[in-house]
Parts: structure tokens; sequence; C-alpha cells
């Protein structure tokens, strides 16, 4: 009875789009992999490896091998499934391309017929035979795909700082990213078009600063929903939700650790959209083989760890969520 319970509140939301189309395309603020999930969702000033076609596109463009990724999630005491499935490939000329699928879908969601109410409170409580059975009439499913197409621009200029009589090496990539947004609740089911466009610089610090064992700093930027996006659904109506766009802001310090074989790094994201959301978030590599991550998604707090054999990257992320806490696995190969 309980699972029937919140499996009626999550149907409750994801089915909200048909009422209340602000909050259409909060599916997608969940986030793709799990790596970046690890760090609390603060990556888009990494976005080094292919979820970045979700977090950041721009930064596609640091890839310098073809990556694969999948990623299965069990969100809300598993009461719902998220998946995710990506691909980026290098092409000549310092441009990446890449492609992402992502699913959310609760299955066997209760519904309870209206026709159980022809008798008022008062009445049933008298005449227990009439009471409601508490066993649900029939089962729906709600299911939210996300596709994703981008291609990520890479280019590179030393500027000179005469002050400092230095040559200032900066990175500077730009992206864009194309979605196509399919929802469907029993049998509703909502489409809709939308564009991303997305900014990442990146320069070393031991330049500007004068210390050779400093490491690197980036800023990024992704517009989500320009113009925001409209779904519209199969009712009668042709009933159309909009996605709000929102400005993404991100910073990152990667900093190699010679002396122990090493990397760190540290995020910050700020999420605009409904009165802002702060992301942060730690990486600890070693030697390219073993990673430790903790973060924060606001108020919920995220860890992770990632083991890599063989070219193949195992990744794990717990977060913590007043609906019910979330794990994810998924699996990277770069070749």
């Amino acid at each position: 009875m309980k699972k029937n319970i919140w499996l009626s509140f999550l149907g409750l939301i994801l089915a909200s789009s048909l009422f209340a189309g602000y909050y259409a395309g909060d599916f997608m603020l969940i986030g793709n992999g799990v790596r970046a999930i690890g760090m609390g969702g603060a990556f888009a000033g990494v976005a080094d490896d292919c979820s970045a076609i979700y977090w950041n596109a721009a930064g596609l463009a640091q890839i310098c091998k073809s990556e694969a990724g999948l990623m299965h999630g069990f969100l809300y005491q598993n009461l719902a499934a998220y998946n995710n499935l990506s691909f980026c490939k290098p092409l000549p000329n310092d441009v990446t391309v890449g492609i992402n699928w992502s699913r959310l879908s609760i299955d066997d969601i209760p519904v309870f017929l209206e026709e159980h109410l022809i008798y008022n409170v008062d009445f049933r409580s008298s005449f227990l035979e009439f009471n409601l059975p508490g066993e649900p009439d029939d089962y729906i499913q709600s299911a939210d795909n996300l596709i994703q197409v981008a291609f990520s621009k890479h280019l590179h200029k030393d500027v000179y700082l005469g002050w400092l009589i230095i040559n200032l090496p900066v990175d500077f990539n730009f992206g864009l990213s194309a979605k196509y947004i399919s929802r469907k609740i029993d049998e509703y089911k909502g489409t809709g078009i939308g564009f991303d466009t997305s900014l990442l610089f990146k320069t070393s610090l031991s330049n500007i600063l004068g210390r050779s064992w400093l490491g690197d700093f980036s800023v990024a930027l992704n517009v989500q929903d320009i113009g925001n996006t409209k779904i519209t659904w199969n009712t009668e109506s042709n009933h159309a939700d909009e996605v709000v766009y929102n400005y993404k802001l991100g910073f990152a310090i990667n900093q190699p650790l010679k002396a122990f074989d090493s990397n760190l790094i540290f995020a910050f994201d700020v999420d605009y959209i409904y009165d802002n959301c702060n992301h942060y978030g730690i990486e600890y590599q070693y030697k390219d083989v073993v990673a430790f991550r903790l973060g924060m998604n606001d108020s919920d707090f995220a860890t992770g760890l990632s083991v890599k054999l063989y070219g193949i990257t195992l990744d794990y992320a717990f977060v913590t969520n007043v609906i019910g806490n979330t794990n994810r696995i998924g699996l990277r190969y770069a070749y």
C-alpha cells in the first residue's frame, strides 16, 4: 500500500505537465551520467567526458578519443528508472560531435476510478461494504525521453599580456545542441524540439600567477532551452507546455598533484532556474585508475567512485533526496 501511495505521488508529479506547463521540463534537470552526479552536478566547467552533451556541449571538444557511456539510475527508492546512453567522436579540425538518449520511466502507477466515490464518507463509515477496496482498478505508465545531438568546436589563442611579459594560452570551446523531447502519460503524448548553446574558456593558472605547479582554470556557460521549448500534447485542445530556459554557469580548477601521481578537481555550478540552485563538487583521481568524488546538489549530498581497467571505467554515485535516496551505476569506454 505504501508503494502505491509513492507511485501515485510520483505519477501526479510527472502528469502535472498536463495542467501546469511551467514545470514541464523538470525531468531533464535530473542530469545525465554518473560521474557528474557524484560531484553534485557541478560539471559545466569540467565537461570532459561524453555526458558533456547534457552539462556543457562545448566541453566535448576536450575529448581526444571516441567515447561511449551508459548509465542506469535507481531513483526514489527504486520507484523510477533513469537510463542514459551517449556517444561522442572527435573529427578533424578540432570538432567533436555527440548523441545522447535519456529515459525516465515509472511503471505500474495505480489508478483508482472515481466511480467508487458514489457515496460520501459518512455513508461509507456506517456501511463497511461500501468502503473503498484499496486495490487499484488499473495501472498506467509514464515515460519521458530526451534525445540530444551536439556539436563542439575548439579554438586556441595565445594572448599577449604585455604587463606580465607572457603569452597566456587560452582555449575557447563553442557548442550547440538540438534536443527532441517525448513525454508519455498513459495514452497522452507530448513532443517538442529545443536548442542549447554553450561556451567554455580554459586557461593556465601557472602562466597567470607565475607558479609552475598550478593547473588550469575554466569558466563555462550553458544556455538551455533557448527561447523556451514548447511541448505539444495530443489532447483535444492541443495543449502546449513551455520548458523554461535555464542559464547554467560553471567554474572549475583542475590541479595536478605530480608528487602523488594524482589530480584534483574543484568545481562550482549555479542554475538560475527557480531562484537559483547551487552545485559544489570535488574529484580526486589517482593514476587515472581510481577516482573519488564528493558534492552538494543544492541541499542534497552526493558521493561517487570510479575504477578504470583496460580502458573501461565503472562509475557509481549515491545522492540523498527528500523523496528517496538514489543510486546510479554506469560504464564509460574510450577508444
